[in-house]
């Protein structure tokens, strides 16, 4: 790892979950969920500056409670719609004026509380090591597209046209999910027309089912409690 190399943490919190009112604070294993985040990037030793992006005042101050610099984010990125990479481009924008140089942006969702420095570190490593243009976390799909079906007019047809969804699973092919865990991308590589956070040459990183809990609502918070516990996190 190049020590000349800045890499920066961003955790985008805004405020207006529906699911779970104040999702990005609601109590984890006795903790802020938000928590679990912004302390795992504060003890990856790859990582340079831990940034929390918001809307919230809420969140604002927990963040800064534990630890984080904080970015406040205009609220047209802060809605419903709003897509991570305009986020992005605005705490780089914001970085850029207050002219501190970022080689590389990992991009750590607040709702994967379970993911491990070695996941983080593992994403850093694999971008430099590779010279790759981004690197994500995935995980065994949930569904295998080999099993998949698109309804038309009442009419079932196979989603993958000549697959076998009868097949034991044993013998489909491997596929993969994106579990939202980790994220880094090289910043030179975000412009205006990017769309997303997985760009260019891109590399992966697994990780298993029971790292890749995502927080969407209360049952996935049971769910995240329970392997906390179990782990005695």
């Amino acid at each position: 790892m190049n020590s000349q190399k800045k890499v920066v943490a961003l955790i985008p919190a805004r405020g207006g979950s529906k699911t779970i009112p104040k999702k990005n604070i609601v109590n984890l294993a006795g903790k802020p969920l938000i928590a679990w985040t912004i302390e795992l990037a504060l003890k990856t030793p790859e990582i340079d500056k831990v940034i929390v992006s918001t809307d919230c005042d809420d969140i604002s101050k927990v963040a800064q409670e534990y630890g984080a610099d904080i970015h406040f984010r205009p609220k047209e990125f802060a809605q419903d719609n709003s897509l991570p990479i305009d986020t992005v481009r605005h705490v780089l924008e914001e970085l850029k004026k207050s002219n501190y140089d970022t080689d590389y942006l990992v991009y750590l969702e607040p709702t994967s509380p379970l993911r491990t420095i070695k996941d983080i570190s593992g994403c850093i490593h694999l971008i430099v090591e590779k010279d790759f243009d981004s690197v994500a976390t995935y995980t065994e799909a949930t569904l295998n597209p080999h099993r998949a079906w698109k309804i038309n007019d009442d009419h079932p047809e196979i989603f993958i046209e000549g697959a076998v969804p009868w097949l034991p699973r044993q013998e489909l092919p491997e596929a993969y999910q994106l579990n939202g865990a980790v994220y880094i991308v090289k910043a030179s590589k975000i412009n205006q027309d990017s769309i997303g956070l997985v760009i260019g040459k891109t590399g992966a990183i697994i990780m298993p089912k029971e790292r890749s809990v995502d927080i969407d609502d209360s049952v996935d918070l049971i769910i995240a409690e329970t392997l906390i516990s179990l782990k005695n996190i």
